[in-house]
């Protein structure tokens, strides 16, 4: 995903964060509880909870030349990273957890407003897995993880 602006990336934010909603919703209260592969449907969003704010504090890292908190030691395809985030999040109220969703996914847009192009987009001296890393790369790997669980949330729903 390559988005063309700060403004695209965040209305690609919005979306994902409304197709997370809307395919939460749709779910039973069970379903929202229940198994999900390793996790539920109320696990991915307390994990997108957290990665909004992850991220936040991430790139500001990444704007001092640091390497982002998260990244280090974060287990196997991020799962320590994961966990906790799942577990700093424990409601399983929908309406309170998906409130305090799209409040974080609303901070992460008001940070990457206050960004300029410059800081946004340029290489930040940074490298994960041995490349150049950008905010706006950062977050674009955000979006697709918003896509990813949508299809996962909406696919069990098809099936309950």
């Amino acid at each position: 995903m390559n988005s063309d602006t700060i403004e695209t990336q965040i209305r690609n934010l919005g979306e994902g964060v409304r197709e997370i909603r809307v395919a939460v919703e749709a779910l039973s209260e069970d379903a929202f509880l229940g198994p999900l592969g390793n996790w539920t449907p109320r696990d991915i969003v307390a994990h997108l909870v957290g990665w909004n704010r992850y991220y936040i504090r991430g790139s500001q890292q990444l704007l001092e030349g640091e390497f982002p908190f998260y990244a280090i030691d974060p287990g196997e395809n991020y799962s320590k990273v994961n966990a906790r985030l799942v577990a700093e999040f424990p409601s399983t109220n929908r309406t309170e957890l998906l409130a305090e969703h799209e409040k974080t996914a609303h901070e992460l847009a008001e940070f990457l407003r206050s960004l300029s192009e410059k800081q946004w987009g340029d290489s930040t001296g940074v490298l994960l897995e041995g490349e150049e890393v950008t905010i706006r790369q950062t977050v674009d790997w955000l979006i697709e993880d918003y896509h990813h669980h949508t299809v996962q949330i909406r696919d069990l729903a098809k099936s309950s």
